[in-house]
């Protein structure tokens, strides 16, 4: 079974915790799925929530329950940003632009996580934090 790998950028903040959860917010404006009237919190404890994710998802922030630790392994519904390491691989100063992120994604030196799993980091731009990048591969 495949996956559909998607991306998506959000507003920048120092806390990356908090730029995630505005991300999610912004995106669940956008559009609820079919789920009116709910915040993220709620949904999550949503049965059909899970189930949705589960059989399709989103295919973007939404499909993540948490934002966990850089150093931590890949769980199912969890967007991790990447190490410093890992950044440098494609972007060597450690401070990637939108245009080096795209690159990397599209020539494979920044490769999608596994089916359910979330990747995220910084870009910069004037070498000054501006957003945050986003991608994944939503379950299939």
């Amino acid at each position: 079974m495949g996956g559909n790998e998607w991306t998506s950028t959000g507003p920048y903040q120092k806390d990356l915790e908090s730029a995630f959860r505005q991300a999610r917010e912004q995106k669940l404006a956008e559009d609820d799925h079919g789920f009116p009237g709910r915040d993220i919190v709620d949904l999550w404890e949503d049965d059909g929530w899970r189930e949705y994710i589960l059989t399709g998802g989103t295919s973007s922030v939404l499909d993540f329950y948490d934002l966990v630790d850089a150093a931590s392994g890949d769980d199912f519904a969890m967007m991790r940003p990447l190490t410093d390491d890992e950044v440098r691989d494609w972007a060597p100063e450690g401070r990637p632009t939108r245009e080096q992120w795209t690159a990397a994604l599209r020539s494979g030196a920044a490769s999608f996580p596994g089916r359910g799993t979330g990747r995220c980091t910084i870009l910069y731009r004037d070498g000054d934090p501006a957003e945050i990048g986003y991608w994944g591969c939503t379950a299939d």
